[in-house]
């Protein structure tokens, strides 16, 4: 498994689907099992729950400081 490669799909999945957003926020674990079809071991999903969250958490940042571009008279 492409641990890479699953990191972003799950990623744009939950980014790309509030109701799945939600979900995730609530319960990770589950969300992303359920995204990647397997029960993983423990310390496996809690790295790619963290994985997953950091791709979310520094996607959105990067949408907002994109969006203060705006501010300056930039785009």
């Amino acid at each position: 498994m492409d641990i890479k490669a699953k990191i972003e799909e799950v990623v744009e999945k939950i980014k790309n689907d509030p109701a799945l957003l939600a979900k995730f926020k609530e319960e990770p674990v589950k969300t992303i099992e359920g995204i990647v079809g397997i029960d993983l071991p423990d310390d496996q999903i809690g790295k790619l729950v963290d994985a997953v969250k950091a791709k979310i958490a520094v996607d959105g940042i990067g949408s907002v400081l994109g969006g203060l571009g705006g501010l300056f008279g930039r785009k």
